[in-house]
């Protein structure tokens, strides 16, 4: 039977005491050999636990760069520090427009065209559209802002690009440049509003679906997918919407004016024209892109104004939006189901 824990006082025990008083003995070996083990593996666990700390840091200050680089302005790959030379301050409209930060907003795209009206060595801006619209309130919000920088900046013509497609909300925003460039393909107008809805009253029928919707007013759960639309809703509903297209409608006739080649009511009535039919019908003005403006008028640098979303904020807009969305769901499916006025 060992003597483990060794008694220097056990005659029986192997080890000894030397004089000096350290402890001999081949338990005390194994013992010292252990806590040096356990030492080592102490400072081998603090190197490695400072080569993370280090790591962590390098890659938090590798993704704030990252983040201070895509809020800043581009100017053909340059940085904003060159925005001194003349040039013309793009601003994208790029993407369907809502308030969310996923596509278009007004927020941003306001902060944009107030950096580019204001800055001196901008010779003109450009709205480098290519969207099938969206909000109208966002879409009217940009509107406003354009026309009150044009009167704020005289100076400084606005111009508008489309690209691909220039429809809908997205129009409403374009009509307030002075001079509207299209592609001869691409895809103009839409000026029309939409609410869409689908009733399903005889399938939840067929399939024993039974609504327990409970209101509080008696229009409440008005265009419930449920329940048949009375005529004074239907007359309502519409009365809205053609409440929200005049203000299209007039937007659109303040902003091209004279340049309107014909009063056919079709223009208004959300069909929508390629490029080249819209130049015709006074919708629009040039064929032309970006390179083409830079040519005609003379300026051979471009800066890009629009306030660009970091991964990080993108990241948090969607954890947000989706669970606004949740949220909403939740909200709808109590207390009744919300329709969205869109321009598309």
């Amino acid at each position: 039977m060992s003597d483990w824990p060794p008694q220097p006082q056990n005659e029986n025990s192997n080890s000894q005491i030397p004089p000096s008083g350290q402890p001999t003995g081949k338990e005390w070996q194994i013992l010292e050999k252990a806590v040096l083990a356990s030492v080592e593996e102490q400072r081998r666990s603090r190197r490695w636990g400072i080569f993370f700390k280090i790591l962590t840091s390098l890659y938090v200050l590798f993704v704030l760069v990252m983040m201070m680089k895509s809020c800043s302005f581009s100017s053909d790959g340059e940085s904003s520090g060159t925005t001194s030379d003349k040039h013309l301050a793009v601003v994208n409209v790029i993407g369907t427009i809502d308030s969310s930060n996923q596509g278009v907003n007004s927020t941003d795209t306001i902060k944009s065209l107030k950096k580019a009206f204001e800055t001196k060595s901008a010779q003109a801006v450009v709205l480098n559209v290519n969207s099938p619209g969206g909000s109208p309130v966002q879409s009217d919000d940009i509107w406003q802002e354009i026309q009150y920088q044009k009167k704020q900046h005289p100076e400084k013509k606005v111009y508008a690009v489309i690209g691909d497609m220039g429809a809908s909300g997205a129009y409403y925003i374009a009509s307030a440049a002075d001079e509207i460039w299209v592609n001869p393909s691409s895809l103009v107008g839409s000026i029309g509003v939409i609410m869409p809805n689908y009733g399903v009253s005889g399938l939840a029928q067929k399939l024993g679906v039974e609504d327990r919707t409970m209101t509080s007013g008696v229009n409440k759960d008005i265009l419930s997918m449920t329940k048949p639309v009375s005529p004074e809703q239907k007359a309502h509903i519409q009365a809205l919407l053609d409440n929200v297209h005049s203000h299209f409608i007039n937007a659109v006739k303040q902003g091209r004016g004279t340049k309107l080649k014909s009063q056919d009511p079709a223009i208004f009535s959300g069909l929508f024209w390629t490029g080249e039919q819209a130049i015709k019908l006074g919708i629009a003005d040039k064929a032309g892109n970006i390179e083409t403006l830079k040519r005609d008028l003379k300026i051979n640098k471009t800066v890009n104004y629009t306030v660009e979303r970091s991964p990080f904020d993108s990241v948090l807009g969607r954890v947000g939006s989706e669970m606004g969305q949740g949220l909403g769901e939740a909200v709808s499916q109590k207390l009744g189901t919300s329709q969205d006025v869109k321009m598309q």
